[in-house]
Formats: structure tokens, C-alpha cells, sequence
């Protein structure tokens, strides 16, 4: 399946991935956060309903992510997430909203896990909106 094949709008029919979860990714790519992808997952893991996977060059950049992810998250659509992990080392952050997941990893780390491979399967989502240019990889 090609990547073209394998992306679907996010108001698709079946396809549940929260609102929250699109507006999380676009404010990671506001700071900068590369390579920025949201999975469909409600069909391949049934605990929750999108990953948002993002990453940042160095350890200072994961932080202002994360960071601006909360923010934005929270001033847009009043919520705040149900727990964070990974704060010490900045290498793996993993913010838990309940219905999605927002994964920001230093660039190396994320290499390394390949949560995108692991997830082959999920549905990637068009999250960004019209006019607005991801990163290549996308």
C-alpha cells in the first residue's frame, strides 16, 4: 500500500480519532516538531484512539513541545492530560489524554522505537490543514 493509499481524512466514516488529538499534532509541529504523524489506532488497539508521534532535535526542543502541547491542548479544548511520562531524561515523552496519545521523542530515540513501523497497520490521518506544509517525510 503507498502512503498516498494508506491516509485518511480524519471525518472519514468509521473513523474516530479526536479533535484534541489533530490540534495536538499541529501544535507540536508549531514548535517545530519533525516528522509529525497521527495514527488511527481504535481498530488495532481498542484502548485508545490515536497516537500523535512527533519529534525533536535535541532534549531542550522535546521539552518546548511537550510544553506547547499542553498549552494549546488545554486553552483550545479544555483539556489537560491524565498523566505525562518521561519528563527526566526528555527522550521518550509520553502524554496520556485517555482517547490519544501524543508521543514526543529526541529524533534518535524515535529511530530506535520505530513506533510508526510497530503500527504499520494504523491508518495515517491528514491532520494538517489546508495551505499548511509538513515536514517532508509526511
Amino acid at each position: 500500500m503507498t502512503a498516498a493509499a494508506d491516509r485518511v481524512n480524519a471525518s472519514a466514516p468509521g473513523l474516530r480519532v479526536p479533535d484534541a488529538a489533530l490540534v495536538a499534532a499541529r501544535a507540536a509541529q508549531d514548535k517545530l516538531g519533525e516528522n509529525t504523524v497521527v495514527l488511527a489506532m481504535g481498530e488495532l488497539l481498542g484502548v485508545t484512539d490515536a497516537f500523535v508521534i512527533t519529534d525533536g532535535r535535541n532534549a531542550r526542543q522535546v521539552k518546548t513541545i511537550v510544553e506547547e502541547v499542553e498549552r494549546v491542548v488545554k486553552e483550545r479544548c479544555q483539556r489537560a492530560p491524565l498523566s505525562i511520562e518521561g519528563l527526566r531524561d526528555l527522550h521518550w515523552v509520553l502524554m496520556d489524554y485517555g482517547d490519544f496519545l501524543v508521543h514526543v521523542f529526541l529524533d534518535e530515540t524515535r529511530g530506535y522505537y520505530e513506533l510508526e513501523r510497530l503500527w504499520g497497520d494504523a491508518p495515517h490521518v491528514d491532520w494538517a490543514p489546508a495551505g499548511v506544509t509538513r515536514n517532508a517525510a509526511d
